[in-house]
């Protein structure tokens, strides 16, 4: 594919960096002289100082080849000012806008939503951007998914919820620590696939042989219904989060808010709220910004919320916030996050999750004991990366740190694989096929060596983060 990306800060960086690795041909541009300047030595691509909104200038960088515009700049409204000029010259060029202002994210889903109608018949998309990213949106379903499962992992969810992907650490004396995967499934009738097992070593995806052993981190993929079993076997458990801290009132507190509480609401998380008698289990915001408190109040009358500094020990001791059972860390201090939920859970916080930059700072925030840490930047470089795959792609995920990628796509006629079973076709080295989805059926299966796959089949596919060999295998490319 050929790339345009508008914007050459962490996300612009990041996203051309997967697609070059990728062999895309990527154009990057910025108006920053100093950063154009040391990108053009650090990536193996096209990188312009020029602005970005300009169709000259885009045309001369080649927009009328390219397959999809992509803008992360740091203005909302240069990102869609240049996705709507792009679309009127070039409607069939994929347009992708991040965003981070909500009620031009919330505009255009509810304009599309209310005349869907309109926009099914060949209607360009409202602003003539195809897919709008919020990177807050992106954090906060995160958020709230890591919470449903009681702060002991970060999860995907996939297909209408029926099947989870979780994060879990071996602990020591488990009946999970020592054994091999080929007798790990003799541990339990619950049917699952371990996906990857992170070791001090490395990351790998595993085979039958593969031993467990206290300390490494696996992803577990099962039913929904079954994650709290495995968590177990583990040496985990998950408790009733009846008391919950959340620390900043801002976009992302506020959508990770209002899940949470009207979710409470319609009982949907009874197995952690507790019975749905139970409605009045603690839930506290806190901020520093008066303004945002007042706001807070407002808006969720349910909750407590306080004006006051989490760093303070005294504030912490006097509202008894270390004898809670889970804390959320959402500020946009990123760093502050990552300390203050390591400290409540020092003095006596069951689970922590916190919001952070990126990756990277996810692993050093689950090593000073964090929960679960959300990074902000991945969840949007992910997303972008899902509508850039192709037509056959429908999702992407990047886990374990990104070195690994899971792949939702659809299994081609003219795929090599088609009509082939997965035994025959297995290659747990390379990738592992997890779950299958037959054309006209609404729910996912979990694969067995006796799968066999047949053209259109939804697949989801865990790989080496930039192997296009396997997509390719699928795809019939």
């Amino acid at each position: 594919m050929n790339i345009v990306i508008i914007g050459a800060g962490f996300t612009g960086v990041e996203l051309a960096r997967k697609l070059i690795n990728e062999k895309n041909q990527v154009v990057l541009i910025d108006n920053d002289k100093e950063v154009v300047d040391q990108l053009s030595n650090r990536l193996d691509c096209t990188v312009l100082q020029d602005d970005g909104n300009n169709l000259e200038n885009l045309e001369e960088a080649g927009i009328s080849k390219a397959d999809a515009l992509v803008a992360v700049t740091d203005n909302d409204e240069i990102n869609m000012i240049t996705c709507s000029m792009v679309d009127a010259v070039y409607p069939n060029l994929l347009k992708i806008a991040r965003v981070r202002n909500y009620s031009y994210y919330v505009n255009q889903a509810d304009a599309q939503k209310k005349h869907a109608d309109t926009f099914s018949k060949n209607h360009r998309p409202l602003y003539g951007i195809d897919y709008m990213i919020h990177p807050d949106v992106e954090a906060a379903e995160a958020i709230v998914k890591a919470v449903e499962h009681g702060a002991i992992s970060d999860v995907l969810t996939f297909g209408n919820g029926e099947f989870e992907l979780a994060a879990l650490n071996i602990e020591k004396n488990s009946r999970m620590d020592g054994i091999k995967l080929k007798d790990a499934r003799l541990l339990s009738e619950t049917p699952f696939i371990v996906t990857y097992v992170e070791t001090p070593e490395g990351t790998d995806l595993p085979d039958g042989n593969t031993i467990l052993h206290a300390g490494d981190r696996i992803g577990i993929l099962t039913g929904r219904d079954n994650i709290k079993h495995l968590i177990e076997l583990c040496g985990s458990r998950i408790d009733a989060l009846k008391k919950i801290v959340m620390v900043g009132a801002g976009r992302i507190g506020t959508i990770v808010a209002d899940h949470l509480i009207e979710r409470r609401k319609n009982s949907f998380l009874k197995k952690i709220f507790g019975s749905s008698k139970k409605l009045a289990q603690e839930f506290y915001i806190v901020d520093s910004d008066r303004e945002l408190c007042d706001e807070a109040s407002k808006r969720f009358p349910e909750a407590k919320v306080f004006l006051g500094d989490i760093t303070d020990e005294g504030f912490i001791q006097e509202e008894g916030l270390d004898k809670f059972n889970l804390i959320i860390c959402a500020t946009h201090n990123h760093e502050l996050n990552m300390v203050v939920s390591a400290y409540l859970e020092s003095l006596g916080v069951e689970k922590s999750v916190a919001l952070v930059a990126h990756s990277d700072f996810a692993e050093i925030a689950r090593k000073i004991g964090v929960d679960v840490a959300v990074p902000l930047r991945d969840t949007v470089v992910d997303s972008i990366m899902s509508h850039l795959r192709g037509q056959s792609v429908t999702e992407i995920h990047t886990v374990s740190n990104g070195e690994l990628e899971l792949i939702e796509c659809d299994l081609s006629p003219k795929s090599k694989f088609a009509g082939k079973s997965l035994k025959d076709i297995a290659n747990p080295g390379e990738y592992l096929l997890l779950l299958v989805k037959k054309p006209g059926t609404s729910n996912y299966e979990l694969t067995t060596g006796k799968t066999v796959l047949s053209p259109g089949d939804h697949l989801v596919i865990i790989q080496r983060a930039g192997n296009k060999k396997v997509l390719a295998k699928f795809s019939g490319e």
